[in-house]
């Protein structure tokens, strides 16, 4: 079973500006009133999602949650 693009969400501790997004391969980022930032947008595959992981690692963030939110491959 393949892994298509999908509409993800993770959330992490801390606040990121919106500068962010294009570091973070494109992703929609804003930070929430509970100290929190969200990435939001379109993973084409399994392995850019591993990329934007490890790039919220290499930024030492705490990671909150990562949703599936929707699999536009249908």
């Amino acid at each position: 079973m393949g892994f298509g693009p999908g509409m993800y969400e993770i959330r992490v501790q801390g606040e990121l500006s919106a500068d962010w997004s294009e570091w973070l391969s494109g992703m929609e980022v804003r930070p929430n009133d509970q100290g929190e930032t969200i990435i939001a947008g379109v993973v084409r595959d399994q392995a850019a999602l591993h990329g934007i992981l490890s790039r919220v690692r290499d930024l030492n963030l705490t990671l909150v949650s990562v949703r599936r939110l929707g699999d536009d491959s249908k």
